[in-house]
């Protein structure tokens, strides 16, 4: 979204009779939009200029910050300096031009040690208010307009935007599973048989666990066959002996009182018992097999109740970190020449509503079939996303699979969308405060923006947040453009 470069509006509004003549400036900084309104600049006269600062990008009053006003023409500045706003976000300057003629305004913004700069590069000093009044005055009519102050878009989530120019190619809208990641879960099975007996009573599915806690033992002291703690204990003394063997015959051989034959057969002894031992002592001890996590993460799955008897190779539980997810769907095969295509893709969860883009998921395609599938006849394609905590493993989500599109297209954001029977429009800014209603027509969505055919220009701002706010308050017509501003 374009904040930089200038977007000027030098508008003039004369209301009423009545009401003084306006002028309004619009300018866009990559820090700030400003939006004043200005008592025409006339020669030796005071003139008003009522400024209100946005904080960009995220559309917040500036709510406090020294700012100087400039207005320089042939050569000649006049300036003012206002430590802080009369009100949040709004500065009220007083300047008086001394030379007429076309000339320019800077706003110097100034918080901490960095001053920030917004030019509006072209304004209008008049001799006399006569030749002011004398301006051609804007004509153009906006009917379908919603009157939206500064005041009121501070209050909410409301952000302004042009219109993307991107390439946005065919769209496959599908449904896939959310699956774990084979490396990011790991199943821990039982190694001998006997009596599953958990380390804790709580060892339920979704604890936390860490790398190397223990988790459970399997214990075969109750069992008359195969009975692992038998096998150790008969491990550990064979070791010994042997070790104790092969020592003694070491410092015998030293003296040649056994043979080098005798030596090399009770290391073979001690090297056999030792790796039986250190075998079973890994996985197991007297009193049987204890089994630690095998990574950080949580249980995902128990198989098996605590003090239930299990055999070897019986899965216990599985645990998982769940930081990766693999994501795998289905798609009709008229799809197959373009699924090399999927460059990106939208991920709608479906228990909250949440759209994701793949980019800000980490994601990337992981493969995708080049057959189609014997029992659905389908095509799968598997992405891989970061699970930032929205996702449920076994759970499903829409997707929208974004191919490289040969054209460029127009986008906007889907929350800047209106919906009303059928038809579409967003709101395009005239100013900062007022907005036209324009219908729009609409092509391709991806879940997150919407390809646009017409009604609208890339170098048309429009809203982006707060749509569906300016809507009512465009429906009660009761809003007043100047409500809330002090002249």
């Amino acid at each position: 979204e374009e904040q930089d470069g200038h977007d000027s509006h030098d508008e003039v509004h004369d209301q009423d009779v009545d009401e003084e003549l306006k002028f309004q400036y619009t300018e866009y900084s990559a820090n700030f939009e400003l939006f004043a309104e200005a008592d025409p600049f006339v020669v030796g006269e005071t003139a008003n200029v009522l400024s209100h600062f946005t904080n960009l990008p995220d559309f917040t009053a500036l709510e406090s910050g020294q700012v100087t006003i400039r207005l320089l023409v042939n050569g000649k500045e006049v300036s003012q300096t206002l430590d802080n706003p009369s009100r949040k976000g709004i500065y009220s300057f007083d300047i008086k031009p001394e030379v007429a003629g076309k000339g320019s305004l800077k706003f110097e913004i100034t918080q901490g040690n960095e001053t920030f700069e917004v030019v509006v590069p072209e304004v209008n000093v008049f001799a006399t208010h006569g030749e002011a009044h004398q301006v051609e005055v804007d004509a153009i009519s906006y009917a379908n307009t919603a009157v939206f102050n500064k005041e009121q878009s501070w209050k909410i989530d409301f952000s302004t935007a042009y219109p993307s120019k991107e390439r946005f190619g065919e769209l496959i809208k599908t449904t896939a599973r959310v699956q774990s990641t084979q490396g990011d879960e790991r199943l821990v099975a039982a190694k001998t048989n006997g009596i599953v007996k958990f380390a804790a009573n709580n060892l339920l599915e979704g604890i936390t666990v860490s790398n190397g806690q223990v988790l459970f033992t399997i214990s075969g002291s109750e069992l008359a066959d195969n009975n692992i703690s038998v096998r150790y204990a008969e491990a550990q003394n064979n070791f010994e002996k042997a070790k104790a063997d092969y020592e003694r015959a070491r410092e015998l051989a030293k003296d040649q009182i056994v043979s080098e034959k005798s030596l090399l057969e009770a290391k073979n002894q001690y090297d056999n018992a030792k790796a039986i031992f250190d075998n079973l002592n890994t996985n197991f001890n007297a009193s049987g097999q204890t089994v630690k996590s095998p990574m950080a993460g949580f249980i995902k799955q128990v198989f098996v109740s605590n003090r239930s008897y299990v055999e070897i190779g019986q899965p216990i539980l599985t645990v998982s970190q769940n930081k990766s997810l693999v994501l795998s769907a289905d798609v009709p095969q008229k799809y197959a020449p373009i699924l090399a295509t999927v460059q990106s893709a939208s991920i709608r969860t479906l228990h909250d509503n949440q759209t994701y883009s793949l980019e800000q998921l980490n994601g990337k395609v992981l493969s995708y079939g080049k057959a189609a599938n014997a029992e659905n006849h389908l095509i799968p394609i598997n992405l891989q996303i970061n699970n930032n905590g929205s996702f449920i493993p076994g759970g499903f989500v829409e997707i929208y699979l974004k191919t490289w599109g040969g054209t460029q297209a127009l986008t906007v954001p889907n929350s800047s969308l209106l919906e009303e029977q059928g038809n579409y429009a967003v709101f395009v800014q005239i100013t900062p405060e007022l907005f036209e209603k324009r219908i729009v027509s609409v092509g391709k969505s991806d879940g997150i923006k919407t390809e646009i055919l017409g009604g609208l220009s890339e170098k048309e701002r429009i809203v982006t947040e707060g749509t569906m706010l300016i809507k009512l308050a465009q429906a009660t017509g009761t809003l007043d453009a100047h409500s809330g501003h002090v002249h």
